[in-house]
């Protein structure tokens, strides 16, 4: 009978079977990923490998905008982690914290390992956002000020307001508390 020890030994069971999803990717492009992760997507390891990461974000500007955002943070310190929506093979979206460790931070996508975790059993989407109303969402979430939305993102801080206010429509709400409450799945009192 096999040990912990035995599995332990072989880094390649350990891979296949951690219980959150593990993908390695060069450029981009997945090389292997283990079951968990192709299941919380909706595919097969053997359809995702060789595939661009693109089709597992909502948007080609967000798989854009997310790459930006994490090759800066992988160059200065070699990861780079968020909670960010991302899109299953069936077309629905879902939550997902996710952090990278670059294998070259001077070239931070050429070789990436990669976690992935489910999260929206504590985070579930309640209305069809936008890319940008996701952005700002997530960052909302975050605690971040509109003007520090605004700068982060490059837009002033009237637009992330009017965003703001268009969630705040979508999603039922009055008051930014109750917003932040409903982007994270909280139950209305």
């Amino acid at each position: 009978m096999r040990t912990l020890a035995d599995s332990i030994a072989e880094p390649g069971l350990i891979f296949e079977h951690a219980p959150v999803g593990l993908m390695v990717t060069h450029d981009r492009i997945i090389e292997r990923c283990n079951l968990a992760l192709a299941e919380m997507f909706g595919y097969s390891p053997q359809q995702l490998a060789g595939q661009s990461t693109e089709m597992l974000y909502p948007s080609h500007e967000e798989f854009e905008l997310i790459g930006d955002r994490g090759a800066v943070s992988m160059q200065r310190t070699g990861s780079y982690r968020d909670q960010r929506i991302m899109r299953h093979s069936k077309g629905h979206m879902f939550w997902c914290a996710v952090a990278g460790r670059s294998f070259t931070p001077e070239k931070p996508y050429a070789s990436v390992i990669w976690v992935f975790e489910d999260i929206s059993a504590q985070r579930p989407l309640s209305a069809d956002l936008t890319t940008r109303e996701r952005e700002i969402a997530a960052r909302l979430v975050a605690g971040m000020t509109s003007k520090q939305i605004g700068k982060e993102l490059a837009v002033s801080h009237r637009t992330v307001e009017a965003h703001r206010s268009r969630l705040m429509h979508k999603l039922g709400v009055t008051t930014p508390g109750e917003l932040i409450a409903r982007i994270l799945g909280m139950p209305r009192p």
